[in-house]
């Protein structure tokens, strides 16, 4: 489980290369819509997020099931964090909201193809994957705006 965790976060790490210098500097010059969250609230909520995927990617990893449903299942789990990592650096390394939203919508429709196919795995995998879908969902809407207000 460690392992699967660690893989996570490693890829929150890699977001964080390219969001923390940008937060001070071309974030707070942005335009930003009124639910926008104080900044401290991204950190515990994203380290969080990593911690429940990386619990519900052990937890598929455990089943005994169909291998080629497992096999699919980790290949969307993949693709959905190579997404993750991808938007940071381009809505905060590129410094390009309109970018960053369309990999988040990209994003959103793996977490949603990966939600489904844990599911079939296992059930606490795949609701692991809500809070995750959640946020997302949430920071769609705030890029969307964010692009808006800033074009």
């Amino acid at each position: 489980m460690i392992f699967c965790i660690v893989i996570c976060q490693l890829v929150g790490g890699i977001g964080s290369y390219f969001t923390r210098p940008a937060i001070p500097t071309w974030y707070a010059t942005l335009k930003k819509p009124l639910f926008t969250p104080p900044d401290w609230v991204f950190a515990p909520v994203w380290i969080t997020l990593y911690v429940l995927m990386g619990i519900a990617a052990f937890l598929i990893w455990r089943e005994r099931g169909i291998r080629s449903q497992k096999q699919r299942a980790f290949i969307l789990f993949g693709i959905q964090l190579v997404l993750n990592a991808l938007w940071s650096y381009l809505f905060f390394g590129l410094q390009s909201p309109l970018a960053g939203l369309i990999v988040i919508i990209a994003l959103a429709a793996f977490i949603i193809l990966t939600i489904r196919s844990f599911l079939r795995i296992s059930f606490r995998a795949g609701i692991l994957l809500i809070p995750y879908l959640l946020w997302v969902g949430y920071a769609t809407g705030l890029n969307f705006s964010i692009y808006i207000l800033n074009c």
